[in-house]
């Protein structure tokens, strides 16, 4: 049993711990080698117990070496309390993640006890494989504007007598949408790296959600997009939202976007008030949808992932991810389906309405 002294002692049985656990005595002997520990290193409790650690658990460094040989738990330094957490080998090249506490009898005495746990690295691999993910993505997105801007601006600066006034403004203009498309995708980055970390700052103040609507899609229009492409249903008498202007316009102009780019037909923007039900506060509810193929079912449950991406149109594949960071920051909920009668994609998320506590009297 693995305990936690204090009032009421809480036994734990070792088999039910989520990391390998191998404990030694101070003769180096195996002691406890729970269900994890043979889950991850393939060898039975039974041959593991009394059996000498380095046999037992036998780990080799990145560079082949013998890890017990190494670290010597029983004979080294009388100061040291453990090992921190690092990346070992087992027979056969598995990895797996180990770190290792030296119990003593006493302060600098002998060891009498050796506890080491195990946990295998298959989740530290997909953050470095996502990790490696989105650096070839950022230098991926990253080339292509600045290679417009340094090929516009070079041929300026060397032939600025050649061009007409038309033909440099043209230029210049080119160079200003791709130094905002550099500005937008490390915005997303920075907007990734603090919902992941949890750092999301929302800085709160009135907003109407038929306002914000208005405008993104007057931005769309603007840009270039056909203004008969959109239907907007705004509700009357809705409440006001406590939410991020800033934040709230990256939303709608993410969800709106994707629709115009990757759907078809009319793309519907419908703003409704949220009654209250149950413990839910009352609010404002949002909802884009086009006419296109819609997502398919397998792969709904995927969309708010990062690197996701509904079709090969371009894009980072950050921005239904930062969609949902955004509103669940907000204290809302934002879902995905299909449009009644397996129309197009539908988004809709809800956000509650209320003055924050901070400003109550």
């Amino acid at each position: 049993m693995v305990k936690r002294p204090g009032a009421g002692e809480l036994d734990v049985p070792p088999d039910d711990l989520p990391d390998g656990l191998v404990i030694a005595d101070n003769q180096g002997r195996v002691t406890c080698f729970n269900a994890e520990a043979a889950r991850l290193t393939g060898t039975d409790p039974a041959q593991a117990l009394g059996s000498p650690l380095a046999d037992a658990l036998p780990l080799e460094d990145p560079d082949g070496r013998p890890w017990w040989q190494l670290t010597n738990p029983y004979r080294g330094l009388a100061t040291r309390a453990g090992q921190p957490e690092r990346n070992l080998l087992l027979p056969g090249g598995r990895e797996v993640l180990v770190a290792a506490r030296y119990v003593r009898v006493r302060p600098a005495g002998p060891v009498r006890q050796v506890v080491i746990t195990l946990r295998s690295t298959e989740a530290r691999q997909r953050m470095e494989r996502s990790n490696a993910e989105l650096i070839a993505t950022v230098a991926h997105e990253l080339r292509s504007p600045l290679t417009s801007v340094k090929g516009f601006t070079a041929t300026l600066l060397d032939k600025w007598d050649r061009f007409t006034d038309e033909q440099k403004r043209l230029m210049l203009q080119t160079v200003d949408a791709d130094a905002d498309r550099v500005t937008r995708l490390i915005t997303e980055l920075l907007d990734v790296s603090r919902i992941d970390s949890g750092r999301l700052e929302i800085r709160r103040e009135p907003v109407r959600l038929d306002d914000a609507v208005r405008r993104q899609v007057k931005t769309l229009v603007t840009a270039g997009a056909d203004p008969d492409r959109f239907d907007l249903r705004l509700a009357h008498g809705l409440p006001v939202l406590w939410a991020d202007p800033d934040k709230i316009a990256q939303v709608l102009g993410n969800l709106l976007e994707n629709a115009v780019r990757h759907g078809a037909g009319t793309v519907t923007i419908e703003v409704e008030p949220v009654p209250h039900t149950g413990d839910r506060s009352e609010g404002t509810a949002v909802t884009v949808t086009d006419q296109g193929a819609g997502i398919p079912e397998d792969v709904m449950h995927r969309v708010f992932t990062r690197f996701w991406r509904g079709s090969t149109r371009g894009g980072t594949g950050l921005g239904l991810y930062i969609v949902k960071g955004i509103i669940e920051a907000h204290g809302g909920t934002v879902t995905v389906g299909r449009c009644p009668g397996g129309g197009g994609a539908r988004f809709r998320f809800i956000l509650p309405a209320g003055t924050p506590a901070v400003l109550i009297s």
